[in-house]
C-alpha cells in the first residue's frame, strides 16, 4: 500500500510537471509507460529493450526487418552483387539527413558500420569476413567479402537496431566508450532539454525526415511519424500504470504486469494486444569470467537446480500466458530444438549440491542483481534464490533498479569490486529465433560478446557451419548438435517461454508488431 501511495504521489507531480510545459494543443503527444526507465544512450553498450526503443525512434539503418524478419532497404536506395557473391555497392537514399541539418554520407556509414562490426553478435559474423570497406563516394560505398556469405543484408538491418548510423563524429568514438550525443536521422528527435531521468523521456517529431514510399512493415518500409511527440512516463507501480490508463491520463503499456491482465480486458476503452512475435523467454544469466561460473560445474548445478513450473508460476502467473521450453532459440519457432535437454528437465538438487562442491565453491558470497521494478526479472530471481540456497550457494541478493542492473552487468570487474554473479531478464522470443541472430548463445572467447561473456570453441565452429549450411536437413543437424552442447556448456539458464500483452486505449491506432516496439504509423484521436 505504501509504495503505491508512493508511486501515486510520484506521478502527480509527473502530470504537475507536464501541465506547466508551454502549451502543445495542436499536438498530438502520445503518453506511453514504458517497460523501464531510459538509462544508457548507445545501443552499443547495452541490450536493454528501451535503449533499443530509443535507437529505432532516432536511428535510421542501412536495412530494415519487416514483421516476418526479412531484410528489407531502409537508408539504402539500390544495391547490387557480383557474380561472385564477393562484392556489395551500395548507394543510399537521396537527401538522407541527421537531426542537425548535415547530410548523411558514406563519411558517417562506414565508422558505424565499422563500429557494429566490433559489437554486435549478428554483424560480428559479417566482419569475420569483410576483405574491405570502402567509399566510392558520399552515396555510394562496397563492402567486399572473403568469402560469400548469405546474411550481408540480414546483419545490416540488425537486432533490435543496434546498426543504427550515426554521425562520423560519433560513430568513431571506441565502441567500449558510450556515445552520448544522440544526433540520428531517424524519424524522431530526442529531445534531451526535457529528459528527466526517472520521470521522463521525450522524443519530437522530425519534420525533414523522408520516409519511403513502401507500406510500412515492422522496422521497413515507410516509417511515418503520425503523432508530433511521444513522451515516456515512468510510473514504477504496475497497479498505478493500469489506473492511468483507464482514466486517460497515459495512453499506452509497454508490458504491463500479466497478472492485472484480468482487469485490462474489462475496461472498455482500453485494448489488449499482442506485439511481439512469439513472445519472450526468460533466463539466468550467469558471469563466466568469474569463480565460482567460470567453472562449467557450477553453470550446470544452477541448470539442475531449476524448476521450469515454479519459475513460471511465479512470474507469469496463469499457465494460459507461458510454457516450459528447453530450447536455447524459442519453442514454436523455426529452431527450437530441445535435444541435449534431458537431464535438465526436472531439477536434482543432489547431483546440483555435488556439482557445486566440485565446482571448487567454498561458500563465497554470490551477488545476484535483482531488477525490482521489472515484476517478472524479481519473480524469477525470488525463485531463484531461494533455490540456490537449497544447494549451499551464499547468496547476496541486491535490489536495485533494472537500469542500474543493466548498466554494472556491463563491468567485467570482479564481483567484489563491483562487478556480479548472477542476474535474471527476458529477451523478446523473435530476435534470438536463431543461432545466428541471438546475443544471448554467442559464445566466442574475444571477450565481445554478451554480458556473461561466455567462451566455448566448439559451440562458436558449430554456430559457424549452422550460419553457413544451406541444406535444411544438414542445418537441422547441426542446430540438434548446437543445442545440445550449449546445455554441456550452461551459457545461461533458460526459464521457460511467456507471452507479453501491451494495453492501448482505443483512439489509439496502427499499433505494430515488431521485434521491439516502434511509434511511428502509430496515430491518436
Amino acid at each position: 500500500m505504501r509504495s503505491q501511495l508512493a508511486s501515486r504521489l510520484a506521478f502527480g507531480l509527473i502530470l504537475g510537471t507536464l501541465a506547466l510545459a508551454p502549451p502543445a494543443s495542436a499536438q498530438k503527444v502520445l503518453r506511453v509507460v514504458p517497460n523501464a526507465d531510459l538509462k544508457v544512450l548507445d545501443p552499443f553498450q547495452t541490450t536493454a529493450m528501451i535503449t533499443k526503443m530509443h535507437s529505432a525512434l532516432i536511428y535510421d539503418q542501412l536495412f530494415g526487418w519487416d514483421d516476418a524478419m526479412a531484410a528489407k532497404p531502409q537508408m539504402v536506395e539500390t544495391y547490387t552483387v557480383s557474380p561472385d557473391g564477393l562484392k556489395y555497392t551500395l548507394t543510399l537514399r537521396p537527401g538522407l539527413r541527421f537531426h542537425d541539418g548535415t547530410p548523411v554520407t558514406t563519411k558517417d556509414v562506414i565508422p558505424s558500420i565499422k563500429r557494429t562490426f566490433a559489437t554486435d553478435t549478428l554483424a560480428q559474423k559479417v566482419a569475420a569476413v569483410t576483405a574491405s570497406l570502402e567509399a566510392v563516394n558520399e552515396r555510394t560505398f562496397t563492402l567486399t567479402l572473403k568469402e560469400p556469405y548469405p546474411w550481408v543484408e540480414f546483419s545490416l538491418a540488425g537486432v533490435h537496431n543496434t546498426t543504427g548510423i550515426m554521425r562520423e563524429k560519433e560513430a568513431i568514438i571506441d565502441p567500449a566508450t558510450q556515445v552520448t550525443e544522440t544526433i540520428g536521422s531517424g524519424p524522431f528527435i530526442f529531445n534531451k532539454a526535457e529528459w528527466v531521468p526517472g520521470a521522463k523521456v521525450v522524443y519530437d517529431k522530425n519534420k525533414d525526415y523522408a520516409p519511403r514510399s513502401e507500406p510500412v512493415s515492422g522496422n521497413a518500409g515507410g516509417k511515418v511519424a503520425k503523432i508530433d511527440r511521444l513522451q515516456y512516463v515512468i510510473i514504477p507501480d504496475p497497479a498505478t500504470q493500469v489506473s492511468a490508463l483507464g482514466r486517460g491520463e497515459v495512453d499506452m503499456l509497454d508490458s504491463p504486469s500479466l497478472d492485472l491482465i484480468p482487469i485490462l480486458t474489462k475496461q472498455q476503452d482500453v485494448i489488449v494486444g499482442e506485439i511481439f512475435p512469439l513472445g519472450f523467454f526468460g533466463v539466468i544469466r550467469p558471469n563466466a569470467l568469474h569463480p565460482p561460473f567460470n567453472n562449467v560445474k557450477a553453470r550446470q548445478a544452477l541448470a539442475l537446480m531449476v524448476d521450469q513450473k515454479e519459475h513460471g508460476t511465479a512470474a507469469y502467473g496463469d499457465p494460459k500466458f507461458w510454457r516450459e521450453c528447453y530450447s536455447f532459440w524459442i519453442c514454436g519457432g523455426p529452431n527450437g530444438s530441445e535435444a541435449g535437454s534431458e537431464a535438465y528437465r526436472r531439477p536434482n538438487i543432489e547431483r546440483a549440491r555435488q556439482l557445486l562442491a566440485e565446482s571448487g565453491y567454498k561458500g563465497e558470497k554470490i551477488i545476484v542483481m535483482s531488477g525490482t521494478d521489472q515484476p517478472i526479472y524479481h519473480a524469477l530471481t525470488q525463485v531463484t534464490v531461494e533455490r540456490m540456497k537449497q544447494i549451499g550457494f551464499n547468496v547476496d541478493l541486491q535490489a536495485m533498479d533494472w537500469g542500474s542492473v543493466t548498466t554494472r552487468r556491463a563491468k567485467k570487474d570482479p564481483p567484489d569490486q563491483g562487478g556480479w554473479h548472477i542476474f535474471h531478464t527476458t529477451t523478446g522470443a523473435a530476435p534470438m529465433a536463431s543461432p545466428l541472430t541471438s546475443v544471448v548463445t554467442s559464445l566466442t572467447c574475444d571477450g565481445k560478446n554478451w554480458v556473461g561473456w561466455p567462451c566455448d570453441e566448439a559451440a562458436e565452429k558449430l554456430r559457424d557451419e549452422f550460419v553457413r549450411e544451406r541444406d535444411e536437413a544438414r542445418r537441422k543437424a547441426i542446430l540438434d548438435k548446437l543445442n545440445a552442447r550449449l546445455w554441456e556448456v550452461v551459457p545461461l539458464v533458460p526459464l521457460g517461454q511467456y507471452s507479453q500483452p501491451f494495453a492501448w486505449r482505443k483512439n489509439v491506432t496502427g499499433v505494430l508488431k515488431t521485434s521491439i516496439p516502434v511509434f511511428w504509423n502509430i496515430d491518436k484521436s
